[in-house]
């Protein structure tokens, strides 16, 4: 195995997640150009599950059977795409196309590229693999964020920031050297192959829609925020805080047994959701980045890689599509709610709408914490009654 197949496919899948929130700090500009509000602001964002849903229902097994370099290569392009036609013509209808793209993208790379890294680093090592995964796209969704706050900073008011052309020149380098990957065995599989949701798996899912959805806040409805309060050169620092922390924590993650980093990742939720709204409320720049990073520590960190490490071993024969179910269960907290919330601000104003996902978020994450309580009480009564009934029928005997 070639050693640059690692840190190549580690770099397609930073620069694929590194175009997705790449725009994130424009969205007030492009809302302003088009004359459109906060609702239109959130149906733009959510277009991208409207691309990447599809994907993983219907294609998240399509690296089985045509390979792995291909969807990689795919997602790069349409990375591009998007990218280039938001500098050619910006607006919010260009933004909603874009983030539709950004979407399908996103969906090819991140099942490919699961499973690609497993079988790149060997099946004995698929844990470091899912790390590899998780620390990728993790710097990528944050990175391309901070780069495009930053260029806004040193060049001023623009749609065509140098975080944008550097992508632009990077995406078909990129594509051509995913191509030079080594080829892994292919099956005979139907095209389009569901999901598949491996027993033991729904917790971690059910985890990831509810911290993702914070996430989808910050990146979504903060900007709006800041941009109100004068403040929306802090945009792109604060979305990637709200994942760079993530990646901070995600060798602490490692050392955890993935139902231990779960439970931590669940505590952290609504902690780091309450801070964000205090921070909006009052307003706060030190709140709002201390509920950002706390919400990055759960999101990014330890819920991240402990529901992708667990989906993982759950379904080894099947990681493509057990991924794309992981990613169902994601991106449906990663939107939903941010449509909602969009909804309610329009009507209500944005700190009360955040107020309103934040009490649906916490009874949530309250349910969720019991399920997972009595599970293995469940379990432990359901074995015992089996050992009763092998010791009465051998009686009987």
């Amino acid at each position: 195995m070639p050693r640059y197949a690692v840190p190549l496919l580690a770099l397609c899948l930073f620069t694929v997640t590194f175009a997705v929130n790449l725009q994130a700090p424009l969205y007030p500009a492009y809302l302003a150009a088009s004359g459109v509000g906060a609702m239109a602001g959130t149906l733009a964002f959510a277009a991208y599950v409207g691309g990447l849903m599809p994907t993983l229902i219907f294609l998240g097994g399509l690296s089985d059977r045509v390979g792995r370099r291909g969807p990689v290569a795919c997602a790069l392009l349409l990375s591009g795409a998007a990218t280039l036609l938001l500098v050619l013509s910006p607006g919010w209808a260009e933004l909603v196309v874009a983030r539709v793209l950004l979407g399908v993208g996103t969906g090819l790379a991140t099942t490919a590229g699961t499973a690609y890294m497993t079988e790149l680093t060997g099946e004995a090592r698929s844990r470091r693999a899912a790390l590899l995964v998780t620390s990728a796209t993790t710097l990528g969704f944050g990175g391309g964020a901070l780069a495009t706050g930053l260029s806004l900073m040193a060049q001023g008011p623009g749609f065509a920031p140098t975080s944008f052309l550097a992508l632009l020149a990077a995406v078909p380098v990129l594509a051509a050297a995913c191509l030079a990957l080594p080829r892994v065995a292919v099956r005979r599989l139907p095209l389009l192959r569901r999901p598949v949701f491996p027993a033991g798996a729904a917790p971690y899912g059910l985890a990831m829609a509810l911290t993702w959805a914070s996430t989808g806040v910050t990146i979504s409805v903060l900007p709006l925020v800041l941009e109100g309060q004068g403040l929306g050169g802090w945009s792109g620092p604060v979305i990637f805080l709200a994942l760079f922390v993530g990646f901070l924590c995600q060798p602490l993650a490692r050392r955890l047994s993935n139902p231990r980093a779960l439970a931590l990742g669940l505590w952290l939720i609504p902690l780091g959701f309450a801070a964000m709204l205090a921070g909006a409320a009052l307003p706060s720049i030190p709140l709002l980045l201390l509920g950002t990073a706390l919400t990055s520590a759960s999101s990014y960190g330890f819920t991240y890689l402990a529901a992708l490490s667990e989906v993982s071993a759950l379904a080894p024969g099947n990681r493509a599509r057990a991924t794309a179910g992981l990613f169902v269960y994601a991106y449906c907290g990663f939107s939903v709610p941010v449509i909602a919330a969009g909804a309610l601000a329009d009507g209500v104003g944005v700190v009360p709408a955040m107020a309103a996902l934040f009490i649906v978020q916490l009874a949530g994450v309250m349910a969720l914490m019991v399920v997972r309580r009595e599970s293995p009480r469940r379990l432990r009564a359901s074995q015992e009654s089996s050992r009763m009934l092998a010791a009465g029928e051998t009686n009987h005997r």
